[in-house]
């Protein structure tokens, strides 16, 4: 995590200018989309308030994250250009093997990727019930990549003394912003397509995945263009919204994974009320929020991997630069087999979308 001071531009107080009037101009605008309105970072954004309701920390970030279980319920949320995902529950089971981590509890379960998480800030902004707080970590370029929220009944005093404790000493208003990007997704040219198809069919665990594309050089969406129909079928992009909407008629609990570089969270459970808003297909239950937006799908597929439990099948979203959007299984762990229910459904989007 990022400690260096951090001047104040003279740029700043245009851009809190510019900042208050988009809002007054855009009631209820999101800070995200309002930071590409005024072509800036939402890191940028949420700097203005340093030193007033928002604190910078300091520390690295494993750390942090390691205090977070002591706030008790909260929403956790983590988000990519096309998708939003948001989990009730308690961070549970936080540890870390270098710059990767997991939490692994009933409701919050994440994979994290620490490595690039630059900055955090406490938060506190007015909402229609009161102030509303929370915890929000960006990689160097300013990219949200997790955000934390409090609840109602979440531990305001645990959350007081985790602010003081990781509170930086440097509180200036501000934030300065650098280019990153994550490394890309191996893809080395040409493909020994018959070597791949074996190592495909020689898989025997789902994680294994990564392993073979690394392999073979291979970037995600590419690998499922060479698959071959027996191991990826692609669908339309409706796909995304078929999934959803099935599994809550079905009463099928599946598993839907999102992410960015710095993050993946996943919900294991049922979809209850699935609806379309505008370009938007939401979820909208009481501890489990998505809302997928659909003209950011440019391709669809439904991926079988075999594994030692046998085949294990996932529907996949991609935008136009091959980024993946979210991931759907049907629920199961490891050591069991997959639920033919699920099954069911994804082999059903092949005869539905064709």
């Amino acid at each position: 995590m990022s400690t260096a001071p951090i001047d104040a531009t003279a740029a700043l107080p245009a851009l809190a200018a510019r900042w208050d009037e988009l809002r007054r101009a855009r009631q209820g605008l999101r800070i995200r989309d309002a930071a590409v309105h005024l072509g800036v970072s939402e890191l940028e954004l949420a700097a203005i308030a340093i030193g007033g309701d928002t604190v910078r920390l300091a520390g690295p970030a494993r750390d942090i994250l390691q205090a977070v279980p002591t706030l008790g319920r909260v929403i956790a949320l983590t988000r990519n250009e096309h998708c939003v995902h948001e989990r009730k529950g308690v961070y549970e089971n936080i540890s870390f093997n270098g710059h990767v981590g997991l939490a692994l509890g009933p409701d919050i379960d994440l994979r994290i990727f620490v490595g690039s998480w630059t900055h955090a800030l406490a938060v506190s902004e007015a909402g229609k019930d009161g102030p509303r707080r929370s915890l929000q970590f960006f990689d160097a370029a300013g990219t949200a990549l997790h955000k934390i929220y409090l609840l109602p009944e979440s531990d305001l005093a645990a959350y007081a003394a985790l602010v003081a404790r990781f509170r930086a000493a440097d509180q200036s208003p501000g934030a300065r912003v650098e280019a990153w990007a994550p490394k890309p997704e191996p893809d080395g040219g040409t493909v020994d397509v018959g070597a791949f198809h074996a190592d495909w069919d020689a898989l025997q665990d789902t994680h294994d995945f990564i392993t073979l594309l690394r392999r073979h050089k291979v970037a995600r969406l590419r690998a499922l263009r060479l698959a071959g129909i027996g191991r990826a079928v692609r669908l339309t992009a409706l796909a995304g919204r078929t999934v959803l909407a099935e599994a809550a008629a079905r009463a099928l609990p599946i598993m839907v994974f999102v992410g960015n570089h710095g993050m993946i969270q996943i919900h294991t459970g049922p979809v209850v009320r699935a609806l379309a808003t505008g370009p938007w297909f939401n979820v909208l239950d009481p501890d489990f929020n998505l809302h997928l937006r659909e003209t950011g799908i440019a391709e669809a597929w439904l991926v079988r991997k075999p594994t030692r439990d046998g085949i294990v099948t996932s529907v996949e979203l991609f935008d136009d630069a091959g980024g993946l959007i979210a991931t759907y299984f049907g629920k199961r762990k490891p050591g069991q087999p997959e639920d033919p229910a699920w099954r069911e459904l994804a082999e059903g989007l092949t005869r539905r979308e064709s």
